[in-house]
Protein backbone atom coordinates (compact mmCIF):
# COMPACT_ATOMS: atom_id res chain seq x y z
CA UNK A 1 0.00 0.00 0.00
CA UNK A 2 1.94 3.48 -0.73
CA UNK A 3 2.30 6.03 1.75
CA UNK A 4 -0.66 8.15 0.20
CA UNK A 5 -2.86 5.83 0.37
CA UNK A 6 -2.50 5.08 3.95
CA UNK A 7 -2.32 8.77 5.11
CA UNK A 8 -5.58 9.21 3.47
CA UNK A 9 -7.30 6.50 6.19
CA UNK A 10 -5.63 8.36 8.45
CA UNK A 11 -7.69 11.65 8.09
CA UNK A 12 -10.21 10.68 10.80
CA UNK A 13 -7.76 10.27 13.58
CA UNK A 14 -5.46 13.45 12.28
CA UNK A 15 -8.83 15.23 11.82
CA UNK A 16 -10.04 14.36 15.81
CA UNK A 17 -6.82 15.41 17.11
CA UNK A 18 -6.70 18.90 15.22
CA UNK A 19 -10.00 19.52 16.96
CA UNK A 20 -8.99 17.98 20.08
CA UNK A 21 -6.41 20.64 20.44
CA UNK A 22 -8.02 23.22 18.65
CA UNK A 23 -11.79 23.71 20.10
CA UNK A 24 -10.59 24.47 23.47
CA UNK A 25 -8.84 27.41 22.15
CA UNK A 26 -11.71 28.78 20.72
CA UNK A 27 -12.97 31.50 22.36
CA UNK A 28 -9.62 32.96 23.59
CA UNK A 29 -9.36 33.06 19.98
CA UNK A 30 -11.89 34.58 19.27
CA UNK A 31 -11.39 36.99 21.39
CA UNK A 32 -8.49 38.14 20.95
CA UNK A 33 -9.15 38.74 17.19
CA UNK A 34 -11.77 40.59 18.07
CA UNK A 35 -9.99 42.58 19.96
CA UNK A 36 -8.12 44.03 16.97
CA UNK A 37 -11.35 43.51 14.27
CA UNK A 38 -9.88 43.10 11.19
CA UNK A 39 -11.96 45.17 8.14
CA UNK A 40 -10.16 42.64 5.55
CA UNK A 41 -8.06 39.03 5.51
CA UNK A 42 -5.38 38.14 3.56
CA UNK A 43 -4.67 34.86 3.26
CA UNK A 44 -1.19 33.84 1.81
CA UNK A 45 -0.34 29.73 0.74
CA UNK A 46 1.53 27.92 -2.33
CA UNK A 47 0.61 24.25 -3.87
CA UNK A 48 -2.03 22.11 -2.10
CA UNK A 49 -1.98 25.10 0.90
CA UNK A 50 -3.17 27.94 -1.75
CA UNK A 51 -6.37 25.43 -2.36
CA UNK A 52 -7.05 25.26 1.38
CA UNK A 53 -6.43 29.43 1.18
CA UNK A 54 -9.45 29.66 -1.49
CA UNK A 55 -11.80 27.35 0.64
CA UNK A 56 -11.23 30.05 2.81
CA UNK A 57 -12.22 32.53 1.23
CA UNK A 58 -15.45 31.55 0.12
CA UNK A 59 -16.08 30.22 3.67
CA UNK A 60 -15.23 33.26 5.69
CA UNK A 61 -16.89 35.75 2.99
CA UNK A 62 -19.82 33.27 3.23
CA UNK A 63 -19.82 33.40 6.92
CA UNK A 64 -18.55 36.47 7.91
CA UNK A 65 -19.25 39.18 5.57
CA UNK A 66 -14.94 40.19 5.54
CA UNK A 67 -13.94 40.29 2.10
CA UNK A 68 -11.06 38.04 1.57
CA UNK A 69 -7.88 38.73 -0.99
CA UNK A 70 -5.63 35.70 -1.54
CA UNK A 71 -2.01 37.16 -1.82
CA UNK A 72 0.53 37.24 -4.50
CA UNK A 73 3.59 36.56 -2.62
CA UNK A 74 5.75 37.94 -5.62
CA UNK A 75 4.24 41.40 -4.84
CA UNK A 76 7.21 41.30 -1.94
CA UNK A 77 9.55 38.91 -3.01
CA UNK A 78 10.28 40.01 -6.30
CA UNK A 79 9.08 43.36 -6.33
CA UNK A 80 9.80 44.93 -3.17
CA UNK A 81 6.68 46.13 -2.95
CA UNK A 82 5.22 48.24 0.30
CA UNK A 83 0.83 46.98 0.99
CA UNK A 84 -0.37 48.72 3.98
CA UNK A 85 -1.96 45.80 6.46
CA UNK A 86 -3.34 48.12 8.67
CA UNK A 87 -7.03 46.32 9.90
CA UNK A 88 -5.95 43.65 8.29
CA UNK A 89 -5.56 39.93 9.59
CA UNK A 90 -3.33 38.04 7.66
CA UNK A 91 -3.05 33.77 7.31
CA UNK A 92 -0.05 32.06 6.38
CA UNK A 93 -1.00 28.29 5.83
CA UNK A 94 1.64 25.69 5.16
CA UNK A 95 2.32 22.10 5.90
CA UNK A 96 5.98 22.54 6.19
CA UNK A 97 6.15 25.88 7.84
CA UNK A 98 9.39 26.81 5.39
CA UNK A 99 7.85 28.30 2.35
CA UNK A 100 9.89 31.09 2.38
CA UNK A 101 7.57 32.84 -0.05
CA UNK A 102 4.46 32.96 2.06
CA UNK A 103 6.75 33.15 5.14
CA UNK A 104 7.44 36.53 3.57
CA UNK A 105 4.32 37.64 3.46
CA UNK A 106 3.38 37.05 7.00
CA UNK A 107 6.62 38.94 8.22
CA UNK A 108 6.26 41.93 6.19
CA UNK A 109 2.35 41.52 7.32
CA UNK A 110 3.28 41.52 10.76
CA UNK A 111 5.52 44.56 10.40
CA UNK A 112 3.37 46.58 8.65
CA UNK A 113 0.40 46.18 11.28
CA UNK A 114 -1.51 43.11 10.86
CA UNK A 115 -2.57 40.44 12.98
CA UNK A 116 -1.14 37.39 11.77
CA UNK A 117 -2.20 33.40 11.72
CA UNK A 118 0.23 30.60 11.16
CA UNK A 119 -1.65 27.38 10.01
CA UNK A 120 0.84 24.74 9.61
CA UNK A 121 1.77 20.60 10.42
CA UNK A 122 5.13 21.55 11.95
CA UNK A 123 5.46 22.72 15.50
CA UNK A 124 9.34 23.94 15.13
CA UNK A 125 8.83 25.49 11.60
CA UNK A 126 9.64 28.93 10.70
CA UNK A 127 6.52 30.01 10.12
CA UNK A 128 5.40 28.89 14.12
CA UNK A 129 7.51 31.48 15.13
CA UNK A 130 6.36 34.42 12.90
CA UNK A 131 2.99 34.91 13.33
CA UNK A 132 0.78 36.43 16.60
CA UNK A 133 -1.33 33.42 16.93
CA UNK A 134 -0.83 29.52 15.44
CA UNK A 135 -2.87 27.06 14.68
CA UNK A 136 -1.49 23.58 14.49
CA UNK A 137 -2.64 20.88 12.35
CA UNK A 138 -1.91 17.43 14.10
CA UNK A 139 -1.56 15.08 11.63
CA UNK A 140 1.77 13.69 12.42
CA UNK A 141 4.76 14.09 9.62
CA UNK A 142 3.24 13.08 6.35
CA UNK A 143 5.68 11.29 3.89
CA UNK A 144 4.04 11.21 0.61
CA UNK A 145 4.78 14.21 -1.28
CA UNK A 146 1.07 14.11 -2.01
CA UNK A 147 -0.43 16.06 0.52
CA UNK A 148 -4.30 14.46 1.65
CA UNK A 149 -4.10 14.83 5.05
CA UNK A 150 -2.57 18.28 6.05
CA UNK A 151 -5.46 19.52 3.31
CA UNK A 152 -8.17 18.54 5.21
CA UNK A 153 -6.48 19.51 8.50
CA UNK A 154 -6.18 23.01 6.82
CA UNK A 155 -9.67 23.06 5.46
CA UNK A 156 -10.68 22.22 8.76
CA UNK A 157 -8.60 24.98 10.52
CA UNK A 158 -9.94 27.70 8.21
CA UNK A 159 -13.30 26.59 10.31
CA UNK A 160 -11.71 27.84 13.52
CA UNK A 161 -10.56 31.20 11.85
CA UNK A 162 -13.92 31.94 10.17
CA UNK A 163 -15.27 31.21 14.13
CA UNK A 164 -12.75 34.01 15.39
CA UNK A 165 -13.79 36.29 12.73
CA UNK A 166 -17.31 35.98 13.96
CA UNK A 167 -18.66 33.34 12.33
CA UNK A 168 -21.55 30.75 14.02
CA UNK A 169 -19.91 27.18 13.91
CA UNK A 170 -20.43 24.99 16.85
CA UNK A 171 -17.55 22.70 18.08
CA UNK A 172 -20.76 19.61 17.73
CA UNK A 173 -21.02 20.43 14.23
CA UNK A 174 -17.43 20.39 13.45
CA UNK A 175 -17.17 17.22 15.81
CA UNK A 176 -19.21 15.48 12.93
CA UNK A 177 -16.80 15.84 9.94
CA UNK A 178 -14.49 12.93 11.22
CA UNK A 179 -17.42 10.46 11.28
CA UNK A 180 -18.55 12.27 7.59
CA UNK A 181 -14.68 11.10 6.55
CA UNK A 182 -14.50 7.93 8.05
CA UNK A 183 -18.13 7.33 5.78
CA UNK A 184 -16.22 8.43 3.32
CA UNK A 185 -13.13 6.22 3.66
CA UNK A 186 -15.70 3.13 3.36
CA UNK A 187 -16.87 3.24 -0.65
CA UNK A 188 -13.17 3.02 -1.40
CA UNK A 189 -13.76 -0.29 -2.83
CA UNK A 190 -16.32 1.37 -5.51
CA UNK A 191 -13.58 3.97 -5.95
CA UNK A 192 -10.78 1.49 -6.83
CA UNK A 193 -12.94 -0.34 -9.03
CA UNK A 194 -14.30 3.33 -11.37
CA UNK A 195 -11.02 4.66 -10.84
CA UNK A 196 -9.75 0.94 -13.52
CA UNK A 197 -11.84 2.86 -16.23
CA UNK A 198 -9.57 5.86 -16.63
CA UNK A 199 -6.39 3.99 -16.88
CA UNK A 200 -5.55 5.62 -20.50
CA UNK A 201 -6.92 8.98 -19.35
CA UNK A 202 -4.67 12.24 -20.11
CA UNK A 203 -6.80 15.00 -20.82
CA UNK A 204 -9.59 15.85 -18.20
CA UNK A 205 -11.69 18.54 -16.22
CA UNK A 206 -12.36 18.89 -12.63
CA UNK A 207 -15.72 20.97 -12.02
CA UNK A 208 -16.83 22.88 -8.58
CA UNK A 209 -18.53 25.45 -7.59
CA UNK A 210 -18.80 27.94 -4.45
CA UNK A 211 -17.30 26.20 -1.36
CA UNK A 212 -15.95 22.85 -3.12
CA UNK A 213 -14.09 25.59 -6.03
CA UNK A 214 -11.15 24.93 -4.40
CA UNK A 215 -11.57 20.96 -4.06
CA UNK A 216 -11.77 21.09 -7.93
CA UNK A 217 -8.33 22.86 -8.01
CA UNK A 218 -6.91 20.23 -5.33
CA UNK A 219 -8.17 17.25 -7.01
CA UNK A 220 -6.77 18.29 -10.58
CA UNK A 221 -3.57 18.92 -8.71
CA UNK A 222 -3.89 15.26 -7.38
CA UNK A 223 -4.03 14.00 -10.34
CA UNK A 224 -1.26 15.96 -12.09
CA UNK A 225 0.97 15.04 -9.59
CA UNK A 226 0.39 10.93 -9.57
CA UNK A 227 -0.98 10.61 -12.53
CA UNK A 228 0.17 12.99 -15.23
CA UNK A 229 -3.24 13.76 -16.21
CA UNK A 230 -3.60 17.58 -17.61
CA UNK A 231 -5.98 18.07 -15.65
CA UNK A 232 -7.77 21.66 -15.84
CA UNK A 233 -10.05 22.86 -13.20
CA UNK A 234 -12.94 25.26 -12.98
CA UNK A 235 -16.09 26.57 -11.66
CA UNK A 236 -19.21 25.71 -13.29
CA UNK A 237 -19.79 29.65 -14.24
CA UNK A 238 -16.26 29.75 -15.65
CA UNK A 239 -16.64 26.30 -17.37
CA UNK A 240 -19.77 27.26 -19.48
CA UNK A 241 -18.13 30.76 -20.16
CA UNK A 242 -15.96 29.06 -22.81
CA UNK A 243 -14.27 26.16 -21.94
CA UNK A 244 -17.02 23.53 -22.16
CA UNK A 245 -16.08 23.96 -25.70
CA UNK A 246 -13.40 21.35 -25.61
CA UNK A 247 -15.85 18.72 -24.27
CA UNK A 248 -16.23 16.38 -27.16
CA UNK A 249 -17.81 12.55 -27.15
CA UNK A 250 -16.34 10.59 -23.47
CA UNK A 251 -14.49 13.37 -22.46
CA UNK A 252 -13.72 12.95 -18.88
CA UNK A 253 -15.28 15.46 -16.68
CA UNK A 254 -15.20 15.43 -12.44
CA UNK A 255 -17.88 17.18 -10.55
CA UNK A 256 -18.42 18.31 -6.96
CA UNK A 257 -22.25 17.68 -6.56
CA UNK A 258 -23.68 18.97 -2.88
CA UNK A 259 -27.04 20.15 -2.70
CA UNK A 260 -27.42 23.82 -1.80
CA UNK A 261 -26.84 26.53 -3.56
CA UNK A 262 -24.58 25.48 -5.75
CA UNK A 263 -27.04 22.92 -6.84
CA UNK A 264 -29.02 24.01 -9.57
CA UNK A 265 -26.33 25.14 -11.66
CA UNK A 266 -24.52 21.96 -11.23
CA UNK A 267 -27.24 19.91 -12.23
CA UNK A 268 -27.47 22.35 -15.12
CA UNK A 269 -24.26 21.67 -16.04
CA UNK A 270 -24.44 17.98 -15.99
CA UNK A 271 -27.18 17.91 -18.31
CA UNK A 272 -25.01 20.25 -20.58
CA UNK A 273 -22.24 17.13 -20.64
CA UNK A 274 -24.79 14.22 -20.81
CA UNK A 275 -26.16 15.97 -24.39
CA UNK A 276 -22.28 16.35 -24.95
CA UNK A 277 -21.46 13.06 -24.59
CA UNK A 278 -18.94 13.41 -21.40
CA UNK A 279 -17.77 10.80 -19.54
CA UNK A 280 -19.27 12.29 -15.91
CA UNK A 281 -17.97 11.46 -12.52
CA UNK A 282 -20.04 12.95 -9.52
CA UNK A 283 -18.90 13.02 -5.88
CA UNK A 284 -22.02 13.40 -3.91
CA UNK A 285 -24.14 12.70 -0.41
CA UNK A 286 -27.11 11.29 0.07
CA UNK A 287 -28.68 14.45 0.29
CA UNK A 288 -27.59 15.32 -3.28
CA UNK A 289 -28.30 12.12 -5.14
CA UNK A 290 -30.85 13.79 -7.58
CA UNK A 291 -27.38 15.59 -9.10
CA UNK A 292 -25.65 12.15 -9.08
CA UNK A 293 -28.35 10.59 -11.00
CA UNK A 294 -27.27 12.65 -14.05
CA UNK A 295 -23.64 11.83 -14.13
CA UNK A 296 -22.41 8.82 -15.83
CA UNK A 297 -21.45 7.55 -12.14
CA UNK A 298 -21.09 8.46 -9.07
CA UNK A 299 -19.35 8.43 -5.77
CA UNK A 300 -21.96 8.59 -3.02
CA UNK A 301 -20.74 9.18 0.86
CA UNK A 302 -23.79 7.16 3.21
CA UNK A 303 -24.42 10.44 4.87
CA UNK A 304 -26.51 13.80 4.04
CA UNK A 305 -23.94 16.41 4.80
CA UNK A 306 -25.01 20.47 4.90
CA UNK A 307 -23.08 22.17 1.77
CA UNK A 308 -20.95 24.54 3.97
CA UNK A 309 -19.59 21.50 5.63
CA UNK A 310 -19.03 19.30 2.83
CA UNK A 311 -15.02 20.31 1.24
CA UNK A 312 -13.83 18.12 3.54
CA UNK A 313 -15.12 15.04 3.62
CA UNK A 314 -15.87 15.57 -0.59
CA UNK A 315 -12.04 15.75 -1.35
CA UNK A 316 -11.56 12.01 0.22
CA UNK A 317 -13.15 10.23 -2.67
CA UNK A 318 -10.96 12.36 -4.84
CA UNK A 319 -7.90 11.19 -3.48
CA UNK A 320 -8.65 7.94 -3.27
CA UNK A 321 -9.46 7.91 -6.53
CA UNK A 322 -5.80 9.39 -7.30
CA UNK A 323 -3.96 7.04 -5.23
CA UNK A 324 -5.90 4.08 -7.14
CA UNK A 325 -5.70 6.16 -10.62
CA UNK A 326 -1.56 6.17 -10.03
CA UNK A 327 -1.72 2.23 -9.42
CA UNK A 328 -3.60 1.37 -12.20
CA UNK A 329 -1.31 3.78 -14.91
CA UNK A 330 1.56 1.62 -12.56
CA UNK A 331 3.02 5.22 -11.14
CA UNK A 332 3.78 5.65 -7.29
CA UNK A 333 2.19 8.27 -6.09
CA UNK A 334 4.58 9.14 -3.01
CA UNK A 335 7.96 9.66 -5.48
CA UNK A 336 5.92 11.74 -8.53
CA UNK A 337 8.90 12.62 -10.75
CA UNK A 338 10.59 16.46 -10.50
CA UNK A 339 8.96 16.74 -7.26
CA UNK A 340 9.76 17.06 -3.59
CA UNK A 341 8.01 16.90 -0.04
CA UNK A 342 9.07 21.32 0.40
CA UNK A 343 9.44 23.39 -2.43
CA UNK A 344 10.72 26.88 -1.72
CA UNK A 345 10.24 29.75 -4.18
CA UNK A 346 10.64 33.25 -4.07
Amino acid sequence: MSKMLDEIRQQPAALEKTLDEALPLLEKFRAAIAARQPRLVVLAARGTSDNAAQFGRYLIEIATGIPVSLAAPSVHTLYGAKVDYRDALVVGISQSGESTDTNMVLERAREAGAVTVAITNEEDSTMAGLADHVLFVRAGREKSVAATKTYTGQLLLMYVVAHALGAKFKPDQLRAIPDWVEKALGIHERVFEVAGRYRFMEHAVVVGRGLNYANAYEFALKMMETSYVVAERFSSADFLHGPIAMVERDFPAFVFAPSGPTGVSIKEMLVKLDVLGAETLAIADESSRSAAKLASRALVIPAKITEIYTPIPYIVPAQLFAAALAVEKNLNPDRPRTLTKVTQTL
